[in-house]
């Protein structure tokens, strides 16, 4: 192979499912790279990445882990996205900043499923991948099974680049289909060259056979070549192989072990080779390639000392410390390897780096104005986990929605919002995801919370008309207080709201006073009889009288209150429950366990169809009870290997009775009565 000139700096970002060794693999490339003497391990909390304290608490990464280090001359940095699917904002984020992502599983089949929704965000987007099958050295490993179970869950080719070389079942090295040498891994070295096993030369033949075939569907001579039986040069595959890459045509496959510091060095020199340079990628993203200095920003932290940084991929032109931007005057360039921020004056094409003090500044902007025909920031992932959350210390409210508004603008995929009872609530992807919110609430912002589940929006209406009387008067020297009301209650159809009919005729009660008649009905309806407001109903003022002198607005209002009070408990109140219409996504191995979990939480299953897109996967469409939602997401992914997940909106309220409606009254009851 022809030497190859160095190129611009470059990014990877490192995605796969939780535990398949991706912040293993980043400190295996920064020992290759000479960036750190010693390989850090997870168990014992020495890794460069996953520093924070909520990660090393989980021995998990919660957050995207940077490192920039040097490989043969060149300028990497390399992105650890979480693995846990709570955490996948961050990836999705990174990803759209980088030139090409490494997918990291593990050689076991049964767990292939949990690379599809990753994969599938790839090709859509056509961001170049490629596979590392790590911890091949574990027993029992199954590479062959591996790569047909993750063909069955990738839209593109898996062209297997090595195949591997076993004395008895330790997988001690490789074969390169491409150069059609054998190595030895040698850990902490670069691998030995050595003979190709005879045993295997008739394997290596059918599977680099089988490699080009591949490579031959995108490109016509090499085909043509295949055809008349003529070997292609060398130099002619590994132009194919990144050319392929580069527009998202095929899947290399790599295989070795982070952790033992085997095949690492060969997935760089691949990288080296074959990762398209940040032109390439600005052009895939429609970023033009000339005009002023622009970047794109993936995430934000609002760090403790430093304040807020944002990370960016610089595209084109030079950004320096204290360059005014859209108005921004950036405070700081810094270089970033795990924790740890180095100043450095500027930064230019194809790096990553932190920009300090940028406030106004959000995830997925664009610095140096936006390209018209630059591809669309990835969505906000919508909530599916949600606590109520209130400051332990009084006075403190304030603080905590500014708080949780920073980290919200961390992680698009955190939502805050005020609920329907005075609540704040906090959206997220899971369970885990909204506990190390509240972790990082009390590390960086020194803020102590307290969490419920949010309070489910139950309404109430009635199904039985009455007439009823309210009469509000008192006497306590000078001017008193006299209100008299005549109202008619009755129910309307679901959906209907509240209407307020005036009836009166002969000024019997004065038109100013009629709209403190319908406040007072409106105040008594945010709380029914059940404690939840009360819908589709119409109120009709009918009859009353007044006093001259002693009444008034606030008369009045009191005897709409008096009336309503009275009258409701005999109108047959019921409660309602709000239902919402939820559509499950799961593996079509999982559909029957959805839908089991539906029937075992009162919902009603509509039907279930193939998920359009989604080769092997099925939705399950049903009515749930907005009750029933608290922890769905827990169970569904415990039942699917992590992948289900689910959209919703809502779509009715239903009339709820019997236990059920008993228990929740009284629950209700309880949290007025100590409030």
């Amino acid at each position: 192979m022809t030497a190859k000139s160095p190129s611009s700096p470059r990014a990877c970002a490192l995605v796969g499912p939780f535990a398949g060794g991706k912040t293993s693999l980043l400190e295996a490339l920064l020992l290759a790279s000479g960036a750190i003497s010693r390989q850090g391990r997870i168990k014992d909390g020495s890794t460069v990445g996953d520093s924070a304290p909520e990660a090393r608490a989980r021995f998990m990464s919660v957050e995207p882990n940077i490192a920039t280090t040097t490989y043969l001359g060149e300028t990497w940095t390399f992105i650890d996205c979480p693995g846990s699917v709570e955490f996948q904002q961050d990836g999705y984020n990174a990803l759209m900043a980088v030139d090409a992502a490494i997918v990291v599983c593990e050689p076991d089949p049964a767990r292939a499923v949990m690379v599809a929704p990753i994969l599938k965000f790839l090709d859509e987007r056509k961001i170049p991948h490629l596979l590392f099958v790590n911890k091949i050295d574990a027993a029992g490993t199954r590479l062959r099974e591996t790569l047909e179970a993750l063909q069955a869950v990738s839209d593109r080719p898996l062209i297997m680049r090595e195949i591997p070389i076993r004395e008895g079942e330790a997988v001690t090295g490789y074969i390169d289909l491409v150069s059609e040498r054998a190595y030895k891994y040698r850990p902490g070295q670069t691998s030995q060259m050595i003979k190709i096993p005879d045993a295997l030369k008739g394997e290596e033949s059918a599977a680099r056979q089988e490699m080009l075939e591949h490579l031959a569907d995108f490109d016509d001579h090499l085909m043509e070549e295949l055809l008349e039986d003529i070997q292609p040069p060398t130099d002619e595959v590994y132009a194919d192989l990144g050319k392929d890459l580069a527009e998202d045509l095929i899947v290399p496959v790599f295989f070795g072990s982070a952790e033992n510091d085997g095949g690492i060095h060969r997935l760089f020199k691949a990288l080296r080779h074959e990762v398209p340079d940040v032109t390439t990628t600005a052009a895939r993203l429609g970023i033009a390639p000339s005009g002023a200095a622009l970047a794109s920003v993936f995430k934000t932290v609002h760090a403790a000392h430093t304040g807020k940084l944002s990370f960016v991929r610089v595209w084109r032109g030079e950004f320096a410390d204290n360059q005014v931007v859209d108005g921004n005057r950036i405070g700081g360039v810094y270089a970033m390897t795990g924790g740890t921020a180095a100043k450095t004056p500027k930064a230019g094409p194809g790096e990553v780096v932190a920009f300090g003090r940028l406030d106004p500044v959000a995830t997925g902007a664009t610095l140096g104005g936006a390209d018209a025909g630059m591809a669309p920031w990835p969505l906000p992932l919508a909530p599916l986990f949600a606590v109520a959350v209130a400051a332990e210390k009084k006075g403190d409210d304030v603080k905590l929605s500014g708080a949780l508004t920073k980290l919200s603008e961390e992680d698009p995929s955190l939502q805050l919002d005020h609920g329907e009872f005075g609540e704040l609530v906090l959206r997220g992807q899971g369970e885990i995801h909204l506990q190390v919110a509240l972790d990082r609430l009390k590390s960086r912002f020194n803020m102590q919370v307290a969490t419920r589940k949010p309070t489910v929006p139950y309404k109430e209406t009635i199904r039985k008309s009455i007439s009823v009387h309210g009469r509000h008067k008192k006497q306590s020297g000078g001017h008193g207080q006299f209100g008299d009301v005549h109202l008619d209650i009755a129910p309307l159809p679901r959906g209907s709201g509240f209407q307020f009919v005036d009836k009166i005729v002969g000024g019997v009660v004065p038109r100013q006073y009629i709209p403190s008649v319908e406040h007072g009905v409106a105040e008594f309806l945010a709380q029914g009889p059940f404690g939840f407001p009360v819908v589709d109903l119409s109120v009709t003022l009918t009859s009353g009288s007044y006093h001259t002198v002693d009444s008034s607005d606030m008369a009045f209002k009191t005897a709409a209150r008096i009336a309503m009070t009275e009258g409701m408990p005999q109108c047959d109140p019921v409660l309602l429950e709000p239902i919402l219409l939820v559509e499950i996504s799961v593996p079509s191995d999982f559909t029957a366990k959805a839908q089991r979990i539906v029937s075992g939480r009162r919902g009603q299953i509509l039907g279930y169809d193939a998920k359009a897109g989604w080769a092997g996967w099925d939705t399950v469409n049903a009515y749930l009870p907005q009750a029933e939602m608290d922890d769905l997401i827990v169970e569904l992914r415990s039942l699917t290997m992590g992948v289900g997940t689910f959209s919703w909106t809502f779509d009715h309220l239903q009339e709820l009775t019997g236990r059920v409606a008993d228990k929740v009254v009284e629950e209700r009851k309880q949290v007025l009565e100590n409030s």
